[in-house]
């Protein structure tokens, strides 16, 4: 099957998903906001409460403008690195950690999920949030993690998923597929970008096949939850 690309053109998925995001960066925020009715910062704070572990070092991937890094801040102790591939993404994510003061806890990377530029066994935990399914090569990607995850480490990942129970999957399948793309635009003005969205969630695989996914990489105890009615999907799973 062919992957599942923003912009249909010869590029490959990794530089398109790079160029989508600095392209919608300046309104990344407000869409996120919008588009989640505010439950992104809910779901974000329920992944980091799986984090049992009291971790000392986190690695937040594909941080986007760094609100699961600064959650992370939040509720933890943890001193916390942020990647992403957008530099346009990051610019913004360090002025909001230095805005709120957390620019001696929050440390800012331009890095690639799939070559991690870490030691293994690096971090205590790692969190992903809703970009896992940007990821070129997923099954690299979740070895990389892997690969920088301390022993008995945790791992949490947040990913939109399609509901399951009548009416509300008709409903949303309404909003994902037409309001959802209509409304990104009008504020972005990238239409793919927010075509795309709903493009990969469908794409993605079953909650099934992504736990047989994590645990091909090597993790154990893998778990997932589905978060406010199941338009949200939480993995939790531990080196």
């Amino acid at each position: 099957m062919s992957k599942i690309t923003p912009y249909k053109n010869s590029k490959t998925k990794k530089e398109q998903v790079q160029a989508m995001f600095d392209n919608i960066a300046k309104k990344y925020d407000l869409l996120n906001h919008t588009l989640s009715a505010g439950m992104h910062n809910i779901w974000r704070k329920k992944a980091i409460q799986k984090l049992t572990n009291n971790p000392k070092t986190i690695l937040d991937v594909a941080t986007g403008t760094g609100d699961f890094a600064i959650s992370a801040a939040k509720y933890t102790n943890a001193n916390i690195t942020a990647i992403d591939i957008s530099k346009n993404m990051l610019d913004l994510g360090i002025k909001k950690t230095f805005d709120k003061k957390l620019e001696n806890r929050i440390v800012f990377e331009i890095a690639d999920a799939e070559k991690l530029p870490f030691n293994k066994n690096k971090f205590d935990a790692i969190t992903v949030g809703f970009g896992v399914r940007n990821f070129e090569n997923l099954t690299k990607g979740l070895h990389e993690i892997y690969r920088v995850l301390s022993k008995k480490g945790i791992i949490v990942i947040l990913e939109p998923s399609i509901p399951k129970l009548f009416p509300l999957k008709q409903l949303y399948y309404i909003y994902f597929n037409y309001l959802l793309p209509n409304i990104g635009y009008i504020i972005s003005g990238d239409r793919s970008a927010y075509k795309y969205l709903p493009e990969s969630v469908k794409k993605f695989p079953s909650a099934k096949k992504f736990i047989n996914k994590l645990e091909k990489a090597g993790f154990k105890n893998c778990k997932h939850l589905y978060l406010t009615f199941g338009i949200v999907s939480l993995y939790i799973a531990i080196k």
